[in-house]
């Protein structure tokens, strides 16, 4: 298996393949926005120093910690330092996963099965000898060739995600009381707001009100701690939102007034950009 140079092009291929891709990177990219995919993530941090949004929650980020991402949640990657960040990504194909399952052992229960009052629901924590065992597979994958490469691939991928889930539901991240700053309790509040409103016209000015903060300060604090905008957010929370309501059957009007979307041919317009094809076209695809 060819081992990738950017997450991009980790997606594209997965997306391709309909399997999955390994990247392993040492360089940001340029920062994406916060954005959504039609593939699950895997995220694995070797180097630390960074901070993940991902809904509205926030994470930072230590060497060995791994993150569970599904292809309904909303992410964004926040630069707090300027130092090298070493991750490996794997980006998988919600069917194949499926496919390689069993009755008795569902592979993405780390992607579907959470318990939302958990403080570290896409998070885990992974030792070092589990570092190691994590890393040996991810070489296999990528080093594997001659006769019978792609049978030993897709082994060696299973015994991976079957090692991964067993982690996931072992939740061995105790919780702890960090300390978070005013201005990111300010914006805990902030994300909490909109998620409940999320199908309500939301304004800059309705949450300055709301939160008795003037729209300058409310914009910056808000880009500060997220690394993006208030609009931006919200926009990517709404087509979220939309793709799983067009996956469970939902026509797309009825999709478009329970996401917020202010008229029908703003939705179109907005989801066709942000996911690459019309409400109508990937309800067909996902159904």
């Amino acid at each position: 298996m060819e081992l990738q140079r950017s997450c991009k092009e980790a997606i594209a291929s997965c997306l391709d393949q309909k399997t999955f891709a390994v990247a392993h990177l040492y360089n940001d990219e340029k920062t994406m926005d916060v954005h959504i995919h039609e593939s699950y993530e895997i995220y694995f941090s070797i180097s630390g120093g960074k901070q993940f949004l991902i809904d509205n929650r926030f994470y930072s980020i230590e060497p060995g910690d791994i993150f569970f991402i599904n292809q309904y949640e909303s992410h964004h990657l926040t630069y707090i330092d300027e130092k090298v960040h070493e991750r490996i990504v794997l980006s998988i194909f919600p069917d194949f996963l499926k496919q390689l399952s069993s009755g008795q052992t569902n592979l993405d229960n780390c992607f579907s099965s959470r318990d939302a009052s958990n403080p570290n629901l896409h998070k885990r924590s992974l030792n070092a000898e589990e570092q190691k065992l994590f890393q040996y597979f991810i070489h296999k994958l990528v080093s594997t060739d001659g006769f019978g490469a792609d049978l030993i691939e897709k082994a060696t991928f299973t015994e991976l995600m079957v090692f991964l889930n067993k982690i996931f539901s072992d939740n061995n991240l105790p919780v702890t009381s960090s300390f978070r700053s005013t201005q990111h309790q300010q914006v805990d509040r902030i994300l909490t707001y909109i998620n409940q409103h999320i199908q309500n016209p939301l304004t800059i000015e309705e949450l300055s009100e709301n939160f008795y903060l003037s729209p300058s300060y409310l914009c910056r604090i808000f880009k500060s701690a997220t690394g993006t905008t208030i609009n931006k957010y919200i926009t990517a929370k709404r087509i979220t939102i939309a793709k799983s309501l067009l996956a469970e059957g939902k026509s797309v009007n009825e999709v478009c007034e329970e996401c917020g979307f202010n008229d029908y041919s703003n939705f179109l317009k907005t989801f066709t950009k942000a996911v690459g094809i019309s409400p109508k076209k990937y309800s067909q695809f996902s159904s």
